[in-house]
């Protein structure tokens, strides 16, 4: 398992817990290795300690916002693709009564169970089956659209049907992708905990220089940066945790073509 992975399906309360931790430990090992050096060499006190650390902070900040950034797009990219598939299976819907009488009844058919089958995914077991049944019902869409192009050959209501059919089935394979496969890459969870690591750290160093910790601000700023890294695994997952995409869209077309007498 990656760190993609790890962030992808850890629970988030087993996840910001483990980071207060880490952070906590960072701090007391910081402080610890701070006031050792200041009874070593009582010059360290003096030393320009306190502008580094603001620096790894700052730092630590843009890698935060940036992070975040990227979390919030994968978010709302997740957010447009619902809406843009929802709009195109209307579409094609709506495009099927251009088709002849009978294929028109087998396409809304099979429109209506794609649609009841995208609207009633709750776990990763049914999100499979729900996959593998959407690819088969486009096979026997395509069926049906290539049937009615070789009676038809050249119509344009069929080169229509078509052409907002392959658009119908392109969304579906972009939400895939999207959903399953668009993660902020390891690499940068790995450089966000370590700058992490090591700013707080060095925090840590900073007091133990002064041989105080302040233990209330240091814990107000560890929960602080542990709530925004949970917040932007949160936005980075697709069906998991307190950000999910809305599926009221999906809903309230099955609702609209269930109710349309075929």
């Amino acid at each position: 398992m990656n760190f993609s992975q790890l962030f992808s399906f850890t629970p988030l309360w087993g996840l910001l817990a483990a980071t207060v931790l880490l952070f906590c430990f960072s701090f007391e090992g910081g402080f610890f290795i701070g006031k050792y050096r200041y009874r070593r060499s009582q010059k360290e006190k003096d030393s320009p300690v306190g502008p580094m650390v603001g620096a790894t902070l700052g730092l630590l900040a843009f890698m935060l916002s940036f992070t975040f950034g990227m979390a919030a797009s994968h978010f709302f990219e997740r957010r447009q693709t619902v809406l843009a598939e929802v709009a195109a299976i209307r579409s094609t819907y709506a495009l099927a009564g251009l088709t002849s009488e009978t294929s028109r009844e087998k396409v809304r058919k099979l429109l209506r169970e794609y649609v009841d089958i995208r609207s009633n995914v709750r776990s990763a077991q049914e999100l499979k089956s729900a996959v593998i049944r959407s690819e088969e019902i486009h096979d026997l869409l395509w069926a049906e659209a290539i049937s009615g192009e070789m009676k038809v050959s050249g119509a344009s209501s069929s080169w229509v049907f078509v052409q907002s059919l392959n658009d119908m089935i392109n969304l579906h394979f972009k939400r895939l992708e999207i959903g399953l496969e668009q993660r902020i890459p390891s690499t940068i969870w790995i450089v966000l905990y370590g700058l992490a690591i090591l700013a707080i750290a060095g925090m840590g160093y900073h007091a133990g220089l002064f041989g105080h910790r302040g233990s209330f601000a240091y814990l107000v700023l560890i929960l602080t940066f542990s709530a925004v890294l949970v917040l932007i695994t949160d936005l980075d997952r697709s069906r998991q945790g307190l950000f999910k995409v809305s599926q009221k869209p999906m809903k309230n077309l099955q609702a609209a073509i269930n109710a349309d007498p075929l």
